[in-house]
């Protein structure tokens, strides 16, 4: 079995957490309630309370990237979009270093990330140590690309989101 670059990074990356990091990861924290206002692209929404909130686990091409950007902030509209509640859930990180906040997001039983990926609108991407669902959107990303849903249908996914970011293409 041939593992997409994406995976095997993910993959590589989780097993650099320290084990005394995975062991001692849970400091559970509340999970809370948002409905959101308004969705910024295929990975970051805002609450109506204000929060700016970017997802855990995943990455949705950049507005540069036109087309393959509009699709995927569409899509997570119809997944979980103004209007709707949804559950976030924190991992171990709570901010990324643009002070967003970070959060598994779900909208009933689905979760955001995973669907996203599932539906071939966002790729897999892993930033220790908020790994909790890795393994789940790891394998969304094989099912997704094997069979050529959404951006890996039109090769929306020959410059990674963060490649574009790094204008390394």
């Amino acid at each position: 079995m041939t593992r997409s670059p994406f995976a095997a990074a993910a993959l590589a990356a989780l097993a650099a957490v320290p084990a005394c990091a995975q062991g001692a990861r849970r400091v559970q924290q509340a999970d809370e309630s948002c409905v959101i206002a308004t969705v910024i692209d295929g990975d970051t929404f805002h609450c109506r309370g204000g929060a700016r909130v970017r997802l855990i686990g995943i990455d949705a091409p950049e507005r540069s990237q036109g087309g393959a950007y509009q699709a995927s902030r569409e899509a997570l509209g119809r997944i979980a979009g103004p209007g709707d509640t949804v559950r976030l859930e924190r991992d171990v990180a709570p901010r990324d270093r643009f002070g967003r906040e970070l959060a598994w997001a779900w909208r009933d039983s689905t979760l955001v990330s995973e669907a996203m990926v599932a539906q071939g609108y966002a790729i897999l991407f892993t930033v220790p140590p908020n790994v909790k669902y890795v393994e789940r959107i790891a394998g969304a990303q094989r099912r997704a690309r094997a069979a050529g849903a959404g951006l890996w249908a039109t090769n929306g996914f020959g410059c990674a989101p963060s490649d574009r970011r790094r204008r390394r293409c």
